[in-house]
């Protein structure tokens, strides 16, 4: 840095995790622990939700989270590759680019390199007065990302790369990749600073980096010192002294760290990504990742002991930190209101009528649920109903009667009987997050090819979109009705005098979407490892607000809790 040898103290912050309010409070936690660089992913499918449309307004504000942390005395690492990972929907790819059949991402295909080339002809030139060569805070930015664990096409990496310098980025490019042969031949690409990422054993995976590349600096660009959760699975942990101890160990080496993650944040919404290694794993709603900040803002003893760390080798001064965010319990709410989803169907969808039961990206939908209705005439009997094949759960209803689940697990099919008079016949399915890593990224959702009874093809569909991006249209006028495998949204009202964070608990609910004065929190389901929704302050105003669920299965008690106290496994 200017001449001089410079270590890099670096965490990872996901503007597009937090709430915009909250953004100088994490940095702010990130400086007083003594890092001296901030680094973020910046998500494609966040910033072009619409092909040809850009959001850079609100969490997608990325532009001023860098002035801030510019403001702060922070130095910037941004990753503005294509692909970010990041248990994120569908690693950061826009959905929309599935809509075409014969896509193929992370390659050479001019088809797809043509809408990145779109993309960065917005994103790259509003980054462009944020570079330290125009005296911002950005010091580097990555080309691709673990682009070794997915594929070795160096004609495409090349051409990122190409793309980024031709647009001015003329600060520091690198990539990062795992610490193995495969992964740093494939990932990395002549001219650009190769990292690696890792969560122990920094002495072998530096010695894996230095075969490849002698004498390059020791970088792990993604430092991981706890780890993200699955549906149905335990809340991950580590011993926040070993992480210390190993991160210690680099600090003197001289080895530059980032932090991934510094502060997690929250998937709201349904920008949860997935896994799949033996079977599809969808990432739940919180993103805490058991690192030194919470999801919720607070400090952790692993921030203390990752501090005293740092402390040893660099005069980091005394420990100063913004005013604590308070978090307030409201209490008991009861849902006064009731809505069966088939009763305002197309209050909320229009519908459009097609032979085959297309995917979402088909019919131009990115995430949320989509119910797919046609009449089979009998008589027919009783044979399985199969989908083939779901992406990625469904229920079905004869005659709006639930029938059972089928998902892409363990359940294929379901039975049902087609008497004389003939059924109306419906699927709703949940897009539970696109695939984020690996070799299944090619990840449509709904039906994406068919629907069976016994072993005929059913034609004729009616596809009704439910993104339920706007619930403005639901009139609440009846009563609290629970009813039992009803897919149903339900409402109620709460007082705030004071705002502060809360959580939203619910004992009595089975699987299901919270919106809180409109705000998709995100996803919540019984079989945990979370048993609540985080809600910042900053999504509550003072007086009346409304909380929204839609509820999939049925609930014991028309009620949820407002605490005080997260829950995370």
């Amino acid at each position: 840095m200017d001449g001089e040898p410079f270590q890099l103290i670096s965490g990872a912050i996901h503007y597009f995790r937090i709430v915009p309010e909250y953004w100088e409070d994490r940095l702010l936690k990130l400086k007083a622990c003594g890092f001296n660089c901030v680094e973020i992913y910046i998500p494609w499918n966040l910033h072009e939700p619409r092909e040809g449309e850009f959001n850079f307004s609100g969490i997608a504000n990325v532009e001023k989270f860098i002035k801030i942390a510019d403001r702060l005395g922070l130095y910037l690492i941004a990753r503005p590759s294509p692909y970010i990972c990041s248990e994120w929907e569908f690693g950061g790819l826009p959905s929309w680019l599935l809509a075409d059949r014969n896509m193929r991402v992370r390659s050479f295909y001019l088809p797809y390199l043509k809408k990145v080339d779109n993309y960065y002809d917005v994103l790259l030139p509003k980054l462009k007065p944020l570079l330290q060569t125009s005296g911002g805070p950005i010091i580097a930015m990555q080309i691709e990302n673990e682009y070794g664990s997915y594929g070795n096409d160096k004609k495409y990496l090349n051409y990122i790369k190409d793309a980024m310098i031709q647009r001015g980025m003329d600060v520091l490019l690198f990539t990062s990749d795992g610490p193995t042969d495969m992964m740093l031949m494939g990932g990395t690409v002549d001219d650009v600073l190769a990292t690696v990422n890792f969560g122990s054993r920094p002495k072998e995976s530096f010695k894996k980096l230095q075969e490849h590349f002698p004498n390059t600096p020791n970088i792990v660009m993604e430092y991981w010192n706890g780890w993200f959760d699955h549906w149905g699975e335990a809340h991950h942990t580590r011993d926040p002294q070993e992480a210390a101890d190993t991160f210690e160990k680099m600090l003197k080496n001289g080895d530059s760290v980032n932090f991934y993650m510094f502060h997690g944040g929250t998937n709201f919404g349904f920008y949860n990504g997935a896994n799949y290694d033996e079977k599809y794993e969808p990432t739940i709603t919180s993103y805490d990742y058991d690192c030194p900040i919470s999801e919720t803002g607070d400090i952790t003893p692993k921030f203390h002991l990752v501090r005293n760390a740092i402390a040893k080798h660099f005069d980091i001064g005394e420990l100063v930190l913004p005013k604590p965010i308070p978090k307030r319990k409201y209490g008991e709410v009861a849902m006064t209101n009731s809505l069966r989803l088939f009763d305002v169907l197309e209050q909320i969808s229009e519908p459009v009528k097609s032979t085959h039961p297309e995917t979402m990206e088909k019919v131009g939908q990115d995430y949320g649920f989509i119910l797919y209705r046609t009449f089979l005439k009998g008589p027919l009997g009783e044979a399985p109903l199969t989908i083939q094949e779901v992406r990625d759960r469904a229920l079905v209803f004869v005659n709006t009667e639930f029938k059972g689940v089928i998902d892409r697990w363990d359940q294929k099919s379901v039975m049902i009987n087609v008497p004389k008079e003939g059924i109306q016949l419906d699927i709703l399915v949940e897009n539970m997050g696109r695939i984020n890593y690996g070799p299944y990224m090619y990840d449509p959702k709904g039906i994406t090819e068919g629907v069976r009874f016994e072993r005929q093809f059913i034609f004729d569909w009616t596809i009704y979109k439910l993104p339920l991006d706007n619930l403005e249209k639901l009139e609440f006028t009846t009563e609290v009705e629970n009813v039992k495998d009803q897919p149903s949204f339900y409402r109620g009202n709460f007082q705030v005098d004071e705002i502060g964070d809360t959580f939203v608990e619910l004992p009595s609910w089975t699987k299901g979407v919270v919106f809180v004065n409109g705000f998709n929190l995100g996803r919540y389901w019984e079989i945990g490892p979370q048993k609540t929704l985080y809600v910042p302050g900053p999504l509550l105003k003072e007086g009346n607000n409304e909380i929204v669920v839609f509820e999939l299965h049925g609930i014991k008690e028309a009620k949820i809790n407002l605490i005080d106290t997260h829950h995370l496994g």
